[in-house]
């Protein structure tokens, strides 16, 4: 019998490189250190060595049971010491792993882990665009089970893969079921149960293999139905485990871009780092609820989960929702030559740990890797070893890569993961918009075979700083509805763009930033850092993407006091027609297409509507005179 237990209470955290050196104080966990000083600006959070310690009573168990420490998640890298013996040591900040203890337990135990986020030239990430925190900022549980149990030790994965293939035409799936046993039952048989069907196979070199067949399969239909079966296997020792999964077939065309169950299914959405405002990258269930719940009234149909592994409770929420996933290792910027192993290792436990998620799509072998190096062989091999890699642990999911705009078109590097994308800033940190159009026409007419999407695009947005006159790099949120109504534009008119992701769907942690009104942060999301604020041009993409909530929505309700005497306001709605009222009567109706501009001229305090359908948008602004 497997059973679990909660290590997330009573925990002693000291901030020092050595237990002895510093005063510790109490903590649950999850649990950050750079909560605060990871948010505030001025690159200078602390990187190094923690510790957190607590007792650990050796549990009630039957006689040869196992007893595994999990963590799912230890920022960057950790040591684990059980009464003063070093167990383990992993290196990785978003992956989960495993320590066996049985063999070290006492009736009383003293657990240490030091966790370190200090620089490194072995593990990743090391230079990007976001903070570090460091921690034991997800979940610390003891798993028992008996002496012969679903292996535990293998990368941090769940011991079943269920690998389900879907014959669109027959609507029949065929489902190969394995599970690899660990201990000493060399005669052990493993019972595999799954859409009603029941089979038990004998274990060889520990592992067990079953196929079954679904008529009539229930499809993972992405937002429309992401319906999920249950495969469980058991033990006759009395353990037993099981992982849910979805019957679905991708497809990525370079003319047609992406395919969902044999019909188009563009992929448009954002991209989401983990960490939020005052919690750092220490999240609770219910803030990850609240960001699908944010997802969903979007409409996005697909995330780009970066830069890293985001944690098991979140893919499951993508699962559940139907949101089709990129996930990535945080093989980042800058290519260190000692981190070849790390890219590996990472990329094994990404591979392992998520293979039966429905909603994962690809494998993104690496973000920007050429900003800060050059494409030369080192680089190249160490991009084949992730390709193979993938390839080797997963025959069903394509690879990708996120390059960044200055990465020439024609490099060798584009010709190793099987789909591309590019991150492309026009119109934000350089060049003018319409040069993104001009990229992606280029790239596709020079090469019409080849896959290729938007991974990155976005403006830094203060809702502070509003503009009648929006300039690229003024930081006004105006700005940002101008760049994005321009992108969107030239996503909808190419829908061979297999993949298209908004950076950010929320401002994130990044220490090094001091600019644009907010230190600490990156403000290139939709949604501002701590969740409570939707920019307008999160609307923009609400009109554009969520067809089932009929809405309306003023743009620059925090614009109040203009100085011009004829202002825009601007409308965005999923519905074709919007009317606008200015003090009670109407001003004008507009048919269209999300955006809805009108020109209305202003001589003191006046009360703006819009409605479109039965949805209203009320809004005040204000004449008022120029500054001397």
């Amino acid at each position: 019998m497997r059973t679990i237990h909660s290590l997330n209470q009573d925990w002693t955290f000291i901030k020092a490189e050595h237990p002895a050196d510093g005063a510790g104080v109490p903590v649950t966990l999850p649990h950050t250190w750079n909560a605060e000083d990871g948010q505030d600006g001025g690159d200078d959070y602390y990187r190094g060595k923690c510790w957190y310690l607590r007792d650990l009573d050796r549990p009630e168990a039957t006689e040869n049971s196992r007893v595994w420490l999990e963590f799912e998640g230890a920022a960057m890298t950790a040591e684990v010491y059980l009464n003063g013996e070093k167990l383990a040591e992993h290196a990785g900040g978003y992956s989960t792993f495993r320590v066996d203890l049985t063999d070290h337990l006492k009736d009383h135990n003293k657990l240490a882990v030091s966790v370190s986020n200090a620089r490194s030239r072995t593990v990743y990430p090391q230079q990007a665009d976001f903070t570090f925190y460091g921690g034991l900022y997800r979940e610390v549980r003891l798993i028992l089970v008996p002496e012969t149990h679903f292996a535990l030790g293998y990368h941090g994965g769940p011991g079943v893969k269920i690998t389900p293939v879907v014959d669109l035409e027959t609507r029949a799936a065929t489902v190969m079921a394995e599970a690899w046993v660990e201990g000493p039952a060399h005669d052990a048989e493993v019972t595999f149960t799954l859409a009603g069907q029941t089979q038990t196979v004998p274990v060889a070199d520990g592992c067990a293999r079953a196929d079954f067949t679904i008529e009539n399969v229930h499809l993972w239909d992405g937002l429309n139905d992401p319906y999920l079966y249950t495969a469980t296997a058991s033990l006759s020792s009395g353990d037993a485990v099981s992982a849910r999964f979805g019957c679905r077939k991708f497809e990525i065309d370079p003319q047609k871009g992406f395919l969902l169950n044999g019909r188009s299914y563009p992929l448009r959405g954002v991209s989401r780092h983990q960490d939020r405002k005052g919690a750092g990258n220490a999240l609770t269930p219910a803030m990850m609820e609240e960001d699908m719940a944010i997802i969903k009234e979007l409409g996005a149909n697909t995330l780009r989960l970066a830069h890293y592994q985001h944690t098991q409770y979140f893919y499951d929420l993508c699962d559940e929702n139907g949101l089709i996933v990129w996930a990535e290792i945080p093989y980042i910027t800058m290519h260190m030559h000692d981190g070849r192993e790390n890219t590996l290792s990472q990329m094994t436990e990404l591979v392992v740990q998520n293979y039966n998620h429905p909603c994962i799509a690809v494998w993104g072998l690496s973000n920007e890797i050429t900003a800060a190096s050059a494409v030369n062989e080192e680089l190249l091999e160490n991009h084949r070893a992730l390709n193979d890699l993938c390839h080797t642990l997963d025959t069903t999911r394509p690879t990708t890569m996120a390059n960044v705009f200055m990465l020439d078109i024609d490099s060798p590097i584009l010709e190793i993961p099987d789909v591309n994308s590019y991150n492309l800033y026009f119109g934000w940190y350089l060049g003018e918009l319409e040069q993104n159009d001009e990229f992606f026409d280029e790239y596709h007419a020079k090469f019409p075979d080849r896959c290729i999407g938007f991974s990155e695009y976005g403006a830094d947005a203060n809702p502070a700083y509003q503009s009648p006159t929006p300039e690229k790099g003024d930081y006004t949120e105006t700005y940002q509805c101008v760049y994005h109504e321009h992108m969107l534009k030239m996503i909808e008119a190419r829908p061979w763009l297999w993949a298209t992701h908004v950076w950010n769907l929320f401002d994130f942690g990044a220490d090094g930033r001091d600019e644009g009104g907010k230190n600490g942060e990156n403000q290139k999301g939709l949604v501002t850092f701590d969740r409570q604020l939707k920019k307008d041009a999160f609307y923009l993409y609400k009109a554009a993407w969520n067809h089932t909530e009929p809405f309306v929505h003023l743009c620059g309700s925090r614009y109040v006091d203009r100085t011009e005497e004829v202002t825009e306001i601007k409308v965005y709605s999923n519905q074709n027609e919007v009317s606008l009222y200015v003090d009670g009567k109407l001003f004008g109706t507009a048919q269209g297409h999300v955006v809805f501009s009108f020109q209305v001229p202003i001589s003191g305090e006046h009360t703006i509507e819009a409605r479109a359908e039965d949805c209203t948008s009320v809004m005040l602004v204000r004449k008022v005179a120029e500054p001397n």
